[in-house]
């Protein structure tokens, strides 16, 4: 993605969220107490698609998460799949 991300985190909503073009995407978690996270969507309108706006949250949330000492619940299948695929890029690099 060439164009920097807003991306706003809503600790009320539990959500994180950037808005591109008018048009809002976000990450929603579920923080389960005992410093767990369960990150169980994230939504990109059509509109966005394909800009890499799902991988910038989703790395802002796992970065918050690793920052303040959360565990991860992918829950959501896009994030399981990021999980995976930054996992192998860590362990080649």
């Amino acid at each position: 993605m060439s164009e920097a991300l807003s991306i706003h985190h809503d600790q009320r909503g539990h959500q994180f969220e950037t808005t591109v073009d008018g048009d809002r995407a976000y990450l929603a978690y579920m923080d389960l107490g005992k410093q767990t996270l369960d990150i169980y969507r994230t939504f990109v309108p059509n509109s966005l698609r394909g800009r890499g706006i799902a991988a910038a949250l989703t790395e802002h949330a796992l970065q918050y998460a690793e920052r303040t000492g959360y565990t991860v619940i992918p829950s959501c299948s896009y994030v399981e799949r990021y999980i995976e695929r930054r996992q192998r890029h860590l362990a080649k690099g």
